[in-house]
């Protein structure tokens, strides 16, 4: 489901669920505060497992919590 290899699998937003979207889900929006409601599949919060925000821009491979 993640098309976007640089960010964590277990990222989530609604566009991932809506075919029309799927693939570009993932991608940064060019605007920075677009909307989009970001979560963590592993804590199914807003937050990761590190409680950090769960989102397009910081979940990443520097991350301690991030999964390929």
């Amino acid at each position: 489901m993640n098309t976007n290899p640089t960010v964590c699998k277990c990222l989530r937003t609604k566009k991932m669920f809506i075919p029309e979207h799927e693939a570009e889900a993932l991608a940064e929006s060019a605007e920075p505060d677009a909307g989009a409601f970001y979560w963590c599949n592993r804590t199914l919060s807003k937050t990761g497992p590190d409680d950090q925000p769960a989102h397009v821009r910081t979940c990443l491979r520097d991350r301690k919590c991030f999964e390929e």
